[in-house]
């Protein structure tokens, strides 16, 4: 059998925090930021984590399960 390969678009996207949560990016940060409070764009600066329900999907994508 040959190896799994990696999703590209999810080695992109995530990483692994050092106790095994997956880091993820916020949304609505690239543009249109005219419109968007100073508060609003701060907050999607910062990290979130993925949700448990999203994390085994994710994992597999990474080829990490």
């Amino acid at each position: 059998m040959p190896k799994m390969k990696t999703k590209s678009s999810a080695k992109k996207r995530f990483k692994l925090t050092a106790s095994g949560k997956i880091k993820r990016k916020h949304a609505f940060k690239s543009h249109i930021l005219t419109k968007k409070s100073k508060k609003r764009k701060l907050k999607l600066t910062h990290d979130g984590l993925v949700h448990k329900a999203d994390r085994a999907n994710i994992l597999q994508q990474l080829t990490l399960k």
